[in-house]
């Protein structure tokens, strides 16, 4: 069967059987890129080094304003915490999008797809290996902020959990923008995993809160999942509450851009399977 064909009949090989979900396609999409992760020590390296490196900086910068701003002292780990959940959405994006970046980097895609595999369940084990990428960058980092800060992140319990599924779905939609990208303009587009989320960087509210931007940059803030993550962190730290506003405000915008997210990637590789783009990958 050609990448370009239609798909077959129910009833035949490869036919209905084969276009349900299975989970047994996204585990073994997940085990490749496990082995490929676990075999390179400096893929491992480059997962965990940016984390502690920022929670390194910040923590000496948090250590020398608790001495000068009542605010800080009240919240010593405001920066600790903020770099780390910044990293959960940065490490949720690339755990998507350089995983496919892998495969095309490999020229595996339509190796791919000429199994049953179909780009949902693709996109499925690229949300996997976004939980495990972003565990091995940030829990290390984490580790050490306990270690040479006595900053402990866990200490803030189960709205920890809720800010973490949130940066992380949105790193997922992020990460499948990215990959649409890359799907649509080859290898040109590589830079757009890096390029993209930063774009959030100055309306997350990641190190100051929302409102000191202008209203405008407000309202675009506020129609974002991370702002509403960042302003729940920095209000449980300082006020001791969480803030079950904010709280489902990130949750049905990332409901949203999650699945807009997904129809884009899925649309894209229809155009790129009938356009023979899932076999020209280049520049």
């Amino acid at each position: 069967m050609s990448l370009s064909s239609p798909l077959p009949p129910p009833g035949s090989p490869g036919g209905a059987a084969d276009r349900a979900f299975s989970g047994r396609r996204v585990f073994a999409i997940v085990l490749r890129h496990w082995y490929l992760m676990r075999g390179s020590l400096p893929r491992l390296l480059e997962m965990a080094y940016w984390p502690i490196i920022q929670v390194v900086t910040w923590g000496f910068i948090t250590q020398f304003l608790m001495g000068q701003s009542s605010l800080i002292a009240q919240a010593a780990g405001i920066f600790l915490g903020a770099v780390l959940l910044w990293d959960v959405l940065f490490r949720g994006n690339l755990g998507v999008s350089l995983s496919f970046v892998e495969e095309m980097w490999s020229r595996n895609l339509g190796q791919l797809f000429i199994s049953p595999l179909r780009p949902y369940e693709l996109a499925a084990a690229l949300m996997v290996m976004s939980i495990l990428r972003t565990l091995v960058g940030v829990v290390p980092a984490s580790l050490l902020a306990i270690a040479f800060y006595a900053f402990n992140i866990y200490a803030l319990g189960l709205p920890l959990l809720a800010f973490f599924v949130n940066l992380l779905v949105m790193g997922w939609a992020i990460g499948l923008v990215v990959c649409a990208f890359l799907l649509r303009f080859g290898m040109g587009a590589e830079s757009m995993a890096w390029v993209m989320v930063f774009a959030f960087w100055p309306i997350a509210g990641i190190y100051y809160p929302i409102d000191v931007m202008p209203p405008v940059l407000q309202a675009i803030a506020y129609a974002f999942p991370p702002a509403h993550v960042f302003e729940g962190m920095r209000q449980l730290m300082i006020d001791g509450s969480f803030s079950m506003g904010h709280f489902w405000a990130a949750v049905g915008l990332n409901v949203f851009y999650l699945g807009g997210a997904l129809g884009l990637f899925l649309w894209v590789f229809r155009i790129a399977r009938r356009r023979g783009l899932l076999l020209d990958v280049g520049e």
